[in-house]
């Protein structure tokens, strides 16, 4: 997801206040390594608590929690530039009567684009024009940066593209994609499947 670049709202800025908000910026960092940075979305009850213990609003309290809890979209956007070759995949994974390729892997200089596919077996399925969209995250691993750049499909095919920076080296013989399915509506992040396809 690709954010609206942030605007500062006024000019004002009380000076004094500027050892706490460091400090705040500190119990930020303090709760991503205690909850191995995935800490999860608080009880409703917690924030109302906390909302009437420090006379704070509980709307605002759900914010912030869920600006932290969706820490991932805020993460810079990397655009591929500097387009250098493309490496030509295809591999093909079977999983319940579906087929999950990657077709091809264009290489950049400051970045990767994979092509990720799918074609489910839904043909007998006379209802399903109605189209089952899923959210797709890629990991390759920690040193990468994976997000969806775009997606489309309907019925039987799905095609997703993905940008992996910083650029995955032009022999990629050995690495694993693997590419985690999550029910929309995002909300509760509902992990629907996994597919590994090995390079």
């Amino acid at each position: 997801m690709e954010l609206i670049p942030f605007k500062r709202p006024t000019d004002h800025y009380e000076e004094k206040i500027g050892g706490i908000d460091e400090q705040i910026c500190e119990l930020i960092r303090k709760r991503k390594d205690i909850s191995n940075n995935n800490p999860g979305y608080p009880p409703f009850e917690y924030i109302s608590k906390w909302a009437e213990k420090f006379n704070l609003y509980e709307n605002q309290l759900k914010s912030v929690f869920s600006s932290l809890w969706n820490e991932s979209s805020y993460k810079p956007v990397v655009e591929p530039d500097g387009f250098r070759k493309n490496l030509q995949i295809l591999k093909i994974t079977e999983k319940d009567d579906s087929l999950f390729y990657v077709t091809f892997i264009r290489q950049y200089s400051n970045a990767s684009l994979i092509n990720f596919n799918i074609d489910r077996n839904d043909i007998s399925d006379s209802s399903n024009c109605k189209s089952k969209h899923s959210s797709f995250e890629l990991f390759i691993g920690e040193e990468y940066n994976c997000r969806m750049k775009s997606g489309c499909g309907s019925g039987e095919h799905y095609c997703y593209n993905f940008v992996v920076s910083p650029a995955l080296p032009d022999d990629v013989s050995g690495i694993d994609l693997t590419f985690i399915e999550y029910e929309i509506p995002l909300m509760e992040k509902k992990k629907v499947d996994e597919i590994i396809i090995h390079l």
